[in-house]
């Protein structure tokens, strides 16, 4: 079978260009997730009130939970995807794109509808009281119930790009943030949804960016399709598929854990106004970490790709070219919430409601503290999501925990403790400065161990 012009430019196509061909589709669509949850959070903000705000707060760890399962198989079957690609195994990449599906929807009914008859006891769990327990259930309910089809539809979105149609993928979510803007006000203001409002706006616009991705993989046309043949599991392809979607998968139920953390340490520091100050800050910083994540996604099927090629001078370029990049954008948010911190976080909160100056001030504080290491974080990034886009997911599994379990869960155990409120932000700062130290440091000794006898062409530098 001749090779798809697509993946051909993977191989051949000069390494910047095709960097910024693939991440700027997949910046875009990221992008676009981050702005709907943004903006869903400021309409909350402004027109449900305060303890919305902290509601939508306290829904974040079910959030990650989700989401760990959705990158499990989506980002795994991504990255299964290009290496098949590369080495010409078409059958076994579709075969990839049928477990996708398949995958995709049986996890996500586990984790979205089991849990429904006890949303009460864990929203109370989790820290809801009497002012916020009705907000983040009405929330909760419509995610929950419109979990599997978003599963399918984000991880046959990764699936979308990792086999050579990054534009596309980028229209899906462009298409899905469009309609959430769009209809969020109708159901939260004109409706009278409230917050509920929220989640159906967001289950409106996955449903949309579903039906885009289901058509594209029906046209024969694409390099993947659905076919025969394909839908039947295979415990040995399920297993490199979860295997390689398990630093994502942790890094996120990991993040689940320490959101969890921070909210009991603002409910005892700051009461609830803390946690809907927390709540603030992870959405703006969520919000450039997410273009970072299409930076890495725009890396994953180039330097997997090639990887199955055996062109290991490709690898290594696109790798320190991503960390540039990614450098570059974390340094840009830093600027932005060191210049303008109370501007960005009074977005989210209408200056009128009687909590909205605390919310603001520990917002504020902890927006400036965060980001001074946050420069170097997007670097680190890159390096975990390496090792996962060549299957090696041990060493992008042990960078992921050691950033947000093994370094950062010791210093929210010890530095609230000694500095008090302050000391909850200082965590942040040094176990992301630890992880960026270790992440340059594992990345050095592997590429001097497995890539020092090769040699870039000088026409391959750009």
């Amino acid at each position: 079978m001749a090779k798809d012009a697509k993946l051909l430019e993977l191989e051949q196509r000069p390494i910047w260009p095709l960097l910024v061909s693939y991440s700027l589709p997949a910046i875009t669509g990221m992008a676009a997730m981050s702005i709907y949850n943004i903006v869903g959070a400021i309409y909350v903000g402004q027109w449900c009130g305060a303890y919305a705000v902290t509601a939508m707060a306290l829904v974040f760890p079910v959030i990650n939970l989700m989401v760990a399962v959705g990158t499990l198989v989506g980002l795994g079957s991504a990255a299964s995807a290009s290496i098949a690609l590369g080495q010409g195994k078409y059958r076994r990449a579709e075969r990839i794109l049928g477990h996708c599906l398949v995958l995709s929807f049986l996890t996500s009914v586990v984790v979205g509808w089991l849990p429904l008859p006890w949303i009460d006891d864990i929203m109370r769990a989790f820290g809801a009281d009497e002012n916020t327990l009705q907000p983040s259930v009405d929330y909760m309910i419509v995610l929950m119930l419109w979990f599997p089809f978003n599963s399918v539809f984000l991880g046959l979105n990764h699936l979308m790009r990792a086999s050579g149609y990054p534009k596309k993928a980028m229209v899906s979510l462009l298409i899905s943030m469009v309609v959430n803007v769009a209809v969020a006000p109708l159901f939260i203001y004109s409706f009278g949804w409230g917050i509920a409002g929220a989640g159906a706006a967001t289950a409106a616009a996955q449903t949309v960016g579903l039906v885009w991705v289901l058509a594209h993989f029906c046209k024969r046309s694409s390099v993947l399709r659905f076919c025969r043949g394909i839908y039947a599991l295979n415990w040995p392809l399920t297993r490199r598929i979860c295997t390689i979607g398990m630093p994502p998968c942790l890094l996120n139920i990991v993040g689940c854990v320490v959101v969890l953390v921070f909210n009991t340490l603002f409910l005892k520091y700051d009461g609830q106004m803390g946690v809907g100050a927390y709540g603030v800050v992870n959405r703006v910083i969520f919000f450039f970490v997410m273009i970072v994540a299409g930076i890495t996604q725009g890396m994953q099927p180039i330097a997997g790709y090639n990887l199955g090629l055996g062109k290991y001078c490709r690898v290594r370029t696109v790798l320190l070219q991503a960390m540039i990049f990614a450098t570059a954008v974390t340094t840009f948010g830093t600027l932005c919430v060191q210049i303008f911190p109370r501007e960005i976080v009074s977005l989210f909160v209408k200056e009128e409601d009687a909590n909205a100056s605390q919310i603001i001030s520990i917002a504020t504080y902890g927006i400036t503290v965060i980001s001074l290491i946050f420069p170097f974080v997007g670097s680190q990034m890159v390096i975990s999501n390496f090792f996962q886009s060549i299957g090696r997911p041990v060493m992008s599994i042990f960078l992921t925990l050691t950033r947000q379990l093994i370094f950062l869960l010791p210093c929210l155990a010890l530095l609230p403790g000694w500095f008090g409120e302050p000391g909850i932000w200082y965590a942040q700062v040094v176990s992301d400065a630890l992880s960026v130290i270790l992440g340059f440091t594992v990345i050095t000794l592997f590429m001097k161990r497995y890539f020092k006898k090769d040699v870039c062409l000088p026409t391959e530098v750009v």
